[in-house]
């Protein structure tokens, strides 16, 4: 199991309780420590209702929902573990202030993965006397249900903490990418915000409602990028030409397509409008409703495109 057979917590809310339920179901021990008298409640209540997806994905074969514990302390959490996930809130001082109290007792070939969004690995350095085990794992939300992990380590990383760290995840069925240069978002929050900012522009501009923008994508380009990315499919686009050949082709109707992208910006109104667009949408289902039809989709969808991926 990639060397490491006992994972800490570090954080639990729904990140953290979906990556708890996930490590459970690839044959690990965990330890969790959130400070929210609830959390174990609540996270137990998320394994429950987690472990049946995961038992359908086949990731469960080795695996018990038991073999977790609970710490009042960050340090008594990742006292004796391997790997180490950290999901606390996105607030330097709070993340800095965690690893001042973790780093003394961390066993000597522990590795820390923040699941950060929005923050750098050198905003995370800053925090530690020896930032060597530290990388960045950020996942795709739940990560119990989407492959996607994106790694970040530059020249402060110690040697071997990126590979072990890969293999660790690829282990426990995940999808790896390796950021080479770090940006605020990584790479898959900036794609998704570049296609919101024009979905956002366009139900603005009254061009259709927010529901039937959402269709757009999830009966169009969504399903067809669930299956490959965009510059690949665009390759295939083309024939036999491939992408040099869709490129000749629609040069310049994509220059003109970004020259007229829109650049809103999230005001009071822009939200109000949303939120408004978003109720028709959801036409009185409330969200641990439409999370439920999320979530068997998800499984639905990589259980039937599994078979291609190996």
């Amino acid at each position: 199991m990639a060397g490491i057979s006992h994972v800490a917590v570090l954080g639990a809310g729904v990140i953290g309780a979906s990556w708890t339920a996930l490590f459970l179901a690839s044959g690990r021990s965990v330890c969790v420590h959130d400070p929210d008298p609830d959390a174990e409640r609540k996270v137990r209540s998320y394994i429950e209702t987690a472990w049946p997806s995961l038992e359908t994905l086949g990731l469960t074969k080795r695996a018990t929902p038991d073999a977790l514990s609970f710490a009042d302390t960050s340090a008594n959490a990742v006292e004796g573990a391997d790997f180490i996930q950290e999901n606390v809130p996105e607030r330097l001082p709070v993340k800095h202030a965690t690893y001042r109290d973790i780093e003394p007792v961390l066993s000597g070939n522990a590795i820390v993965s923040s699941s950060t969004s929005g923050l750098t690995l050198e905003d995370l350095q800053a925090g530690w006397k020896d930032p060597g085990r530290l990388v960045l794992g950020h996942p795709f939300n739940p990560p119990h249900l989407i492959p996607l992990v994106e790694l970040t380590a530059n020249d402060k990383t110690a040697a071997d903490v990126l590979d072990r760290t890969e293999a660790f995840y690829e282990d426990i069925g995940k999808v790896t990418i390796r950021i080479r240069k770090g940006l605020p978002g990584h790479v898959a929050n900036r794609l998704q915000a570049a296609v919101w900012r024009e979905a956002v522009f366009m139900a603005m501009e009254g061009v259709a409602s927010v529901e039937d923008i959402d269709k757009a994508m999830w009966a169009g380009p969504g399903l067809r990028w669930a299956a490959m990315g965009p510059t690949m499919l665009f390759h295939l686009g083309a024939g036999d030409g491939g992408l040099q050949a869709f490129c000749d082709h629609f040069r310049e109707t994509f220059n003109g397509w970004w020259e007229n992208l829109g650049d809103p910006r999230l005001d009071d109104e822009v939200i109000k409008q949303l939120v408004a667009g978003m109720k028709d949408q959801a036409k009185g289902r409330d969200p641990r409703e439409l999370a439920k039809i999320r979530d068997e989709m998800l499984v639905a969808l990589q259980a039937a495109s599994r078979p291609y991926r190996t």
